[in-house]
């Protein structure tokens, strides 16, 4: 009977099966009841045909949501889906039983001890940077848009940190929902990487993200970028970002109902939209901190809000997508490490299946290549927590005790049964020091950070050459140009932001309008 033993970590439950469903059942009253926020004419009208009422008022944009009609677009949701890097070669699976870990933030700046404050604005080398760095790290599986070029118009952002991608990754990379322009053209430079529409139809590159805006709306820009990634079924991680006390009730559970209606509408348009397009239910929900006003990412209260939100997305039996290694700290100090580790530790244990969760700080708004390391190894020791203690026959050892007392043996050290199962059994940390001070001292006495950095150099000393040929290059500087030509008053015309034609064929750069 203990052959096929196998110890399973039990999932962290901050709720019980009464509360999600109480949550549930509120959420879905109140979406009935007063609806959300809908910025966008265009959804308002798809949706109508469907049994949703609009506000009898003037420019209230509010839509109240059936029940029925959110309980047959959970019906339509992909239980799984897989990701693939620009070349095909690297790909995963995500659904309610994986577990795969990506990178997280916003940041605009970057760890740099040589400045004066200790970091610098972030540039489009830097980006290019963090996508080759993820390339070697072996437990995150996606890098994201997470380092901002502050050297690049902010209207060619999208453009150059694609191409940077399309040049260097081996994996599937992550870019935010922002307006049908620059989501199209997201589209468009991507297929050229990877050889047409129809590939990136069938093997998805890009996960999309869409932040709705708390409380209970959902932007015209946002929904604008939904509508093409709904379009061409590139999987879209719909995650909550409110502040409880500021953008939400102060307490969790009406953080968790209010996050619940905004994830849950924004779930019923995307499968409107295009049914079985692959979304996350996500949450970044977290508290506003009571002393400073600030939020608060590194809070124990975020860590329970997320574990809740995987409890939440599970009973929907939608793939979650959760936060990790998360701290305010500006230094590399204790809180940064304790921040980190909780956070990631609660988004784990709850079984969240997609972790967002490395190489910030500060709130996510400065990143270090450093901690990208670093959080690589916090991943493999919670990945090895995961696994629990394997008490099989072979495992448990009785001959090799029955076989050292007979032998009058003293050590278990050279057996092959040491051999066999160290590596197996054991999470070999590359970065974690364990040796004694002197021989610490002899190697340079070096902390964390610094054996860190001294991995990082060494990749990017390495003169790693771009993967896309001369062709595709010619192809994507042609693009550029187009994207080059727009104003700030095209780009506005082409969202809907002004008053404009229905013309959306700006510059030779086409824009579809329908998307069904």
């Amino acid at each position: 009977m203990w052959e096929n033993y196998k110890m399973k970590v039990n999932q962290l439950k901050v709720l019980n099966i009464e509360e999600i469903e109480r949550i549930h059942s509120t959420s879905l009253e109140l979406l009935e009841d007063i609806g959300i926020r809908i910025e966008s004419q265009t959804i308002r009208d798809k949706l109508k045909p469907y049994g949703t009422l609009e506000e009898d008022k003037d420019d209230t944009e509010i839509i109240k949501i059936p029940r029925e009609l959110v309980l047959d677009c959970l019906k339509r949701v992909p239980r799984e889906f897989k990701l693939w890097g620009p070349d095909g070669s690297y790909n995963f699976r995500i659904n309610t039983n994986t577990m795969k870990f990506g990178t997280f933030g916003a940041a605009v700046n970057i760890f740099d001890p040589s400045c004066r404050k200790g970091v610098r604005k972030s540039t489009l080398k830097d980006s290019s940077d963090h996508i080759k760095l993820i390339n070697h790290l072996e437990n995150i599986d996606c890098s994201h848009m997470d380092v901002w070029p502050s050297d690049i118009p902010f209207m060619e952002l999208h453009f150059h940190t694609l191409r940077e991608w399309g040049r260097f990754a081996k994996k599937p990379y992550g870019m935010g929902c922002y307006g049908r322009t620059a989501t199209n053209d997201m589209i468009r430079i991507t297929s050229l990487i990877v050889d047409g529409e129809k590939e990136l139809i069938k093997k998805p590159r890009l996960l999309g993200v869409f932040n709705p805006t708390s409380p209970l709306r959902l932007p015209k820009i946002l929904l604008n970028g939904l509508e093409v990634f709904c379009k061409y079924k590139q999987p879209i991680n719909i995650s909550s970002a409110a502040l409880a006390g500021s953008t939400a009730p102060i307490t969790l559970a009406g953080v968790l109902t209010q996050a619940n209606m905004e994830v849950l509408a924004t779930i019923t348009i995307s499968q409107v939209l295009n049914s079985g397009t692959p979304v996350l239910y996500g949450s970044t929900n977290t508290i506003m901190d009571p002393l400073t006003g600030n939020s608060a990412y590194g809070s124990v209260e975020m860590g329970l809000i997320t574990a809740a939100s995987a409890q939440i997305a599970h009973y929907y039996g939608i793939p979650s997508k959760g936060s990790g290694c998360l701290t305010e700290s500006k230094c590399f100090d204790i809180q940064n490490g304790y921040e980190r580790f909780m956070t990631l530790m609660f988004a784990a244990n709850a079984g969240h299946n997609y972790i967002t969760c490395a190489g910030t700080y500060e709130t996510s708004l400065t990143e270090s290549f450093e901690l990208l390391f670093i959080d690589n190894e916090m991943i493999g020791i919670i990945k090895r927590e995961m696994e629990g203690i394997n008490v099989s026959s072979e495992r448990l050892g009785d001959q090799e005790i029955k076989d050292l007392f007979i032998r009058e043996r003293k050590s278990f050290l050279g057996t092959q049964h040491s051999a066999k199962f160290t590596r197996k059994e054991l999470f070999v940390p590359k970065l974690t020091d364990r040796d004694r001070r002197g021989i610490w001292i002899k190697n340079g006495a070096m902390n964390m950070r610094e054996r860190s950095n001294v991995k990082v150099k060494d990749i990017l000393d390495s003169k790693i050459e771009s993967q896309l040929s001369k062709e595709t290059e010619s192809k994507l500087n042609n693009y550029l140009e187009k994207i080059k030509k727009r104003t700030l008053d095209d780009y506005k015309k082409l969202e809907g932001l002004v008053e404009s034609d229905d013309s959306t064929d700006i510059l030779g750069v086409n824009v579809d309008d329908s998307i069904s």
